[in-house]
C-alpha cells in the first residue's frame, strides 16, 4: 500500500484557482484520477478549466451537472470530465467508467464521487476545496507516494 501525503495551498481568487489547475494539468501523463470535493459552487469546475488548459486543451469547459460527463481533447490527452451530483446510484455509468480507466490517454476528473467510491481506483488524487473566504480557497491535496509528481 502507497503511503499517503498532504499537501495544502490556498487560492485568493477564481483566476487563482484556474492558474492551480493548469499548472496540475501541465504535469500530467495520462491514466490519472481527480476527485474533486467541494460545496456547490466550491470552484470544481473552475479548476478543472485549468486542468484542461494545461494539457493543452482549448475547448469550453462547463460544470456535466445534466449530461453527466464533458470530454475535453487535448494536445496528447484527454479528460473525462464527470459530475454526478444528481446521481443516486452509478447505474449504466459504471461501464462508461471502466472504458474511460482503461484509457490510458485520458485522464478522470471527478465531481461529487461518493456514489461510486467502490468504483475509483485507490490510486487517485483528491482535492478538497474549502471556502475560506468571500473569494478565498484552501485547496488541500490528498494522493498516494506514486502520485506526488503533480503536486510538487
Amino acid at each position: 500500500m502507497s503511503t499517503k501525503m498532504i499537501s495544502e495551498i490556498s487560492s485568493s481568487s477564481s483566476d487563482e484557482t484556474e492558474q492551480l489547475g493548469e499548472a496540475l494539468g501541465s504535469r500530467l501523463k495520462g491514466g490519472e484520477i481527480i476527485e474533486l470535493i467541494s460545496d456547490l459552487g466550491g470552484g470544481k469546475t473552475t479548476l478543472t478549466r485549468g486542468i484542461s488548459r494545461g494539457i493543452g486543451s482549448n475547448n469550453h469547459v462547463s460544470s456535466p451537472t445534466f449530461k453527466i460527463c464533458n470530454v475535453y481533447e487535448g494536445k496528447k490527452l484527454r479528460i473525462y470530465h464527470y459530475d454526478f451530483y444528481r446521481l443516486s446510484e452509478p447505474g449504466l455509468i459504471e461501464h462508461e467508467l471502466q472504458d474511460a480507466f482503461a484509457d490510458s490517454e485520458a485522464v478522470i476528473v471527478v465531481e461529487w464521487p461518493d456514489i461510486i467510491e467502490n468504483i475509483l481506483l485507490k490510486e487517485r488524487l483528491t482535492i478538497n476545496i474549502r471556502n475560506s473566504g468571500e473569494q478565498s480557497r484552501k485547496i488541500v491535496y490528498n494522493y498516494p507516494a506514486s502520485l506526488s509528481y503533480l503536486v510538487e
